[in-house]
């Protein structure tokens, strides 16, 4: 995979623009992933998504081809939510969707396994106040929670993200759990 992006890379650097649409369609849903996860909000993760990719092209020159490009992508995704996170407001969204049912109503959600509708509303809402939960982390525990639960990135592609040492890295994890721990202690 990594090799085929770097020849992705190479074409785009040589001119070819076509190239880049190759390397935003492998990304795009991850990259979307991460964002969505941070900022808890359906149009700001799509506005950052995109811009993280505007900005991976438009500095593309100064990628290492010797590096893991994801890597490097999801940094400037990272980096960009925590920047909107920071500038941000509380902001609602008359038409954002109900939380927990993705744009669609309750009927849709119960899923055909042999859980009761009650179990798995149940379920849902525990997933929501999770969620809820990270999203109220401070932001330098956030970003290493969702990262390595939510995302599964292993340790030490989190730290090359972040642009930290790996014992900070996990430093954070722990004192975020430990957090997210005290605040889900009544559930």
């Amino acid at each position: 995979m990594d090799a085929l992006i770097n020849k992705r890379i190479k074409q785009v650097l040589k001119g070819d623009q076509h190239a880049y649409s190759d390397i935003v369609s492998l990304y795009q849903q991850k990259v979307y992933q991460v964002c969505y996860r941070m900022l808890n909000n359906q149009h700001e993760a799509e506005d950052i998504a995109q811009e993280a990719f505007i900005r991976a092209y438009t500095n593309l020159h100064t990628f290492d081809l010797k590096r893991k490009f994801s890597t490097w992508l999801f940094r400037i995704a990272t980096n960009l939510c925590i920047d909107r996170i920071r500038k941000k407001k509380p902001d609602y969204y008359l038409d954002a969707e109900v939380a927990g049912t993705d744009g669609l109503d309750m009927y849709s959600q119960i899923s055909s396994t042999d859980r009761l509708p009650e179990e798995e509303i149940e379920r849902m809402e525990l997933q929501e106040r999770i969620q809820y939960e990270i999203s109220g982390l401070p932001e330098k525990y956030r970003t290493v929670i969702i990262l390595k639960y939510i995302e599964e990135l292993p340790l030490q592609e989190i730290s090359e993200i972040l642009d930290m040492p790996l014992g900070t890295v996990k430093t954070r994890i722990h004192r975020g759990r430990e957090v997210l721990r005290k605040q889900l202690s009544n559930l």
